[in-house]
């Protein structure tokens, strides 16, 4: 039997925890996966096997370097590295525009911020995918929802890797492992190559190389404590003091000089440096010298051989810690901060964990508890306060004081009966000690507010589903799903590495449908443990079926379905008026699946008024059985949802359903109405509901922008609805989107949301759906560049168009017709469809109908070589549309008119014409004549001799292209951009 892999996989672990930074980057096959599910097993990395990647590895501490196969590659200008920060600190996360511009440029960003970006990432993804295609899109800078995800596992990160190492190894010291803490920090300090980011700008770029420099020293710091405790002095003195030199004002790092000097026997000099020490932090910060560098102080003089800080007998009631914890290193960080200060202040007297039932809250503060207990050497005490435990009664305020005072040597005889009494002898039994009190499963605020007010030296550590926030001296960290990653791992633990890794696929998609709670993947470990027949792909598939999932996370006592049941039963059985809101509130947003929702949509969901209903989201909200966000909007975890759904009778979920479905369909059109007046909806299916108020254009239109993905998954929702009334809402949802899906080049979704509309109109036998059904599809196909598959649908639009003798129609299925033989270049066709077209709209009296017909027969013209012609109708179209107020259609004539004089050799009024145009694109934010605009004016500026405006121009344009998904406008800027490249070489030579 080869015994290589195994030797291999010991060997590494012994010698090399980021072993799997480098099998990211090289390793392949069985034996790198092998070694890297191993790895996991003792390392404290979230190793993303289902998703490596082949992007680069990227290098932050020091300069902003990419490397690819061993190659460094040039990231770009200083600001295009300051964007690669960003999203590589938040790698596999979306990172909005407005945290990439206001990263970069602060408060007072320029007016082309977002375009700067767009070239910024282009650059990026021509840096980290060198062999891309040209109309590849890219798989490691990915646009996303509002921004950006780099596709890159944090592992390939050199600022990712040393956080973790550097976790790995202070819990290595407080495990007294000491010789791995040391192997592990050289491997982590080795990561650095100079001062962190080095050079880049920006806001963020300040902030995240203060963090990195921060976590720098503390590693430094580390590794000298280890070697002292290891009684090697001799070894840190030199490193010490020099980077006392750099910090002079750092206390931890002067104390563990004076601690190395006493150790070497050099106690004068050790002393010396305390009497510096005082004379410098008096002189700068007028303050005295903490307690660490007091004690290390009172040691050299005594001439003792003790470390400060040694425990004393005292309780010790911590909760065994979490085997094997994984993830939550941003938040072990914060709260090792607040609890065990660098600078040996006294710790944070009150600090809480918050988050949903199931999260990880009680694991997350037993793991630093365990962290922290030698800063607390007078005692680290528990109590289960029992706030969310299923049909147990919470602990009173009372009960809490006595099991405290008994764990400090209180007899019961000396406890007092009353409450207040009871706080005050505790007070004065804790003053001057050092104390950690872990108060778990707290029910609410009121529960804990009397143990507050301790005095300095004690720390109160609090974990609850409600928000703590309100409280004295309250610093709260709130927890959110673990990543995939860290999900996977935590599987991998539970139940054997060797059956994640078996398929990597189906393991993530179990953590997907496990919402990340750890709750849940705790009992989809114990299920998988439990039947070791069983693959994940199988459970996987059981929990797929949204109808039992809950049921199916079931094992022994543990259940997800209990422990929100505890949640919403408190607030259901609860006396106060907004806990019953809220209450009602769950069971009803259970009854309508979108992403989000906002406290308009929610009180007509549930008959309330605005300001009630946002008090019901917000009490959700502080029971973390609901997220918030800054701009109004809340939404449910997937367990959480399904859970709220089973709050609510089928019976009674019809009603509510079209309350709000009707208020999103009358929303949405008369969003596209006032947004842009001179496009004509549709008004079939009939909605008789109340719409949103809209004071302006631009508030309509961001309206859209912001419901767009909660309005298709109200339409899909309700399109599938076995109730015919609200299948007919769906469809008049997913109607009403059109136009915005259409000028904002929503491809994807015009064609996937069209064919769900002609599913329904079938089932509803509607044909007035089918016929509007075949637009959306048409136009999808039609800028996917499936022409042939387009025009079999709009044929469609016209035979349905003609049988319901709906005129208006008529003459749009010609328009719509001749701009589908534009492309197939058939012109004669185009002539003949738009002189349709015009017939029919005149007699209708449809301007915006004639108008389209004559832009299709100006591009008719310019087909077939006539171009004068050409410039006759598009100038009158024009003139047709500026009259009408229509920007889309100023800018639609405008770019048409401007290629056609750019044919005529009239370089000088194309680019009059095209900048008028682009205005009326980017005010009618059409996206395909934004891109027209853009190429044509750098077609333009290239003819004039201005090669750096149309350089400019042309990478505008790539951008938009690369951004909106359009083949046929990246195709046409990619080649106008070889000419201007050529052009530019010319001049040069």
């Amino acid at each position: 039997m080869d015994t290589r892999p195994n030797q291999l996989i010991q060997w590494l672990i012994r010698t090399l925890p980021a072993a799997s930074t480098f099998l990211l980057q090289r390793g392949s096959g069985l034996y790198a996966t092998a070694i890297l599910i191993k790895l996991a097993q003792v390392n404290p990395f979230a190793i993303d096997r289902g998703r490596m990647t082949a992007g680069p590895a990227i290098r932050l501490l020091g300069p902003v370097i990419g490397v690819i196969d061993d190659q460094e590659i040039d990231l770009g200008t200083p600001r295009q590295q300051a964007i690669m920060v960003m999203l590589a600190t938040r790698s596999r996360r979306v990172v909005t525009m407005t945290q990439l511009v206001e990263g970069l440029w602060g408060d007072c960003p320029p007016p082309t911020a977002e375009q700067s970006v767009y070239t910024y990432i282009a650059g990026l993804r021509r840096a980290c995918e060198p062999d891309r295609r040209r109309r590849e899109p890219s798989k490691v800078v990915v646009g996303a929802s509002g921004g950006y995800v780099l596709h890159v596992d944090p592992s390939q990160v050199d600022a990712c890797v040393f956080a973790e190492l550097l976790d790995t190894a202070r819990q290595a010291v407080q495990d007294h492992d000491l010789d791995r803490a040391l192997g592990v920090l050289d491997q982590a300090l080795a990561l650095w190559t100079g001062p962190a980011l080095s050079g880049v700008p920006g806001p963020f770029a300040e902030g995240e190389r203060a963090r990195l420099e921060e976590l720098h020293l503390i590693a430094l710091e580390t590794r000298a404590d280890a070697l002292l405790q290891l009684g090697r002095p001799q070894e840190t003195v030199a490193d010490l003091q020099n980077l006392t030199r750099r910090h002079p004002l750092r206390e931890r790092s002067l104390e563990l000089l004076m601690l190395a000097l006493h150790g070497c026997g050099r106690q004068a000099e050790a002393l010396t440096v305390f009497e510096e020490a005082r004379r410098t932090l008096s002189d700068e910060l007028g303050a005295m010298p903490g307690e660490g560098l007091r004690q290390a102080h009172h040691l050299v003089l005594s001439g003792g051989g003790e470390q400060p800080g040694q425990e004393h007998l005292a309780p010790r009631q911590l909760p065994r810690d979490v085997a094997g914890f994984i993830g939550r290193a941003k938040e072990t960080i914060r709260l090792r901060s607040l609890l065990d200060p660098w600078d040996d202040d006294p710790p944070h007297p009150f600090a809480a964990i918050s988050g949903p039932p199931g999260v990880g809250k009680s694991a997350l503060a037993r793991h630093v508890a365990h962290m922290v207990r030698h800063r607390f050497p007078d005692g680290q005490m528990y109590v289960n306060l029992r706030g969310g435990t299923p049909n147990v009664p919470r602990l009173s305020s009372h009960e809490i004081f006595s099991r405290l005072l008994r764990s400090i040597g209180t007899p019961d005889s000396a406890i007092p009966t009353d409450e207040d009494e009871a706080a005050a002898l505790w007070r004065s039994k804790v003053q001057d000690r050092r104390l950690l009190v872990l108060l778990d499963n707290a029910a609410d605020l009121a529960q804990v507010r009397p143990f507050l007010s301790m005095p300095l030296g004690t720390a109160i550590v609090v974990t609850s589903r409600e928000s703590l926030v309100a409280g004295d001296d309250c610093v709260q960290v709130s927890l959110d799903p673990l990543s995939d990653a860290e999900a996977r791992t935590m599987l991998a633990k539970l139940v054997g590495a060797g059956r994640i890794s078996a398929d990597l696929d189906q393991s993530t998609r179990l953590v997907r449908l496990c919402d990340g709670f750890p709750l849940a993947l705790r009992i989809a470990g114990a299920r998988l443990a439990d039947r070791p027949d069983w693959t994940v792909g199988a459970l996987a598939t059981r929990l797929t079926d949204e109808r039992n999932r809950l049921q199916e996370l079931e094992t022994g006592e543990l259940a997800v379905r209990s422990s929100l049941a505890a949640s919403w039963n408190a607030l259901n059985g609860s006396a106060r008026v907004v806990d019953g809101m809220a209450a009602r509130m769950l069971a009803l947003l259970g009854v309508l699946h979108v992403p989000d929702i906002t406290a308009e949509a929610a009180a007509v969901l549930s008959e309330s008024s605005p300001v009630e209903a946002e008090r019901a989201l917000e009490r959700l909200r502080d029971a973390h059985l609901l997220e918030g966000s800054e701009r109004g909007r809340y939404h449910l975890h997937d367990l959480v949802r399904l859970f709220a759904g089973e709050l609510t009778a089928v019976e009674e979920r019809t009603a509510p359903l079209i309350r709000v479905l009707g208020y999103y369909a009358a929303s949405a059109r008369s969003a596209v109405k006032i947004s842009d007046p001179n496009r004509v909806l549709s008004t079939h299916p009939r909605v008789e509901a109340l719409s949103r108020r809209f004071e302006s254009a631009e508030e309509a239109y961001a309206w859209l922008a912001t419901e767009e993905p909660t309005l298709l998954a109200a339409a899909v929702q309700a399109m599938a609805d076995p109730d015919d009334d609200v299948a007919r809402l769906g469809a008049a949802i997913g109607l009403a989107l059109w136009w915005y899906q259409q000028k904002s080049y929503r491809i994807a979704d015009l064609i996937s949301l069209g064919r769900r509309l002609l599913l329904t109109a079938d089932r509803l036998k509607d044909e007035v759906i089918a016929m509007e059904a075949h637009v959306h599809v048409s136009t999808g196909l039609y800028y996917m560049g499936d022409v042939d598959a387009a025009l079999r649908h709009q044929e469609e639009h016209l035979r349905l168009a003609q049988r319901l003798n709906d005129q208006f129609n008529v003459q749009r299925a010609h328009g719509n017709l001749a701009n589908l033989y534009i492309r197939l270049e058939k012109f004669h066709d185009v002539l003949d469809q738009a002189s349709a077209q015009r017939v029919i709209a005149r007699q209708i009296s449809s301007d915006v109908g004639e108008r389209y017909a004559q832009l299709m027969l100006g591009i008719a013209y310019e087909g077939l070589g006539q171009l004068k012609d050409a410039v006759v109708a598009l100038e009158t179209g024009a003139a047709m549309a500026q009259r009408a107020g229509d920007a889309m259609h100023q800018a639609s004539f405008g770019w048409t008119l401007g290629k056609v004089l750019i044919e005529l050799g009239e370089p000088d009024a194309a680019l009059s014409v095209l900048t008028d145009a682009l205005e009326a694109s980017l005010a009618s934010k059409t996206k395909s004549t934004e891109a027209g605009c853009l190429v044509y004016l750098a077609r333009a500026h290239r003819l004039l001799g201005q090669t750096g405006e149309a350089k400019r121009r042309i990478a505008e344009a790539v951008v938009l292209a690369e951004r909106t998904g359009s083949a046929f406008w990246l195709n046409v800027a990619t080649e106008e951009r070889q000419a201007i490249g050529l052009a530019w070489r010319s001049i040069n030579v």
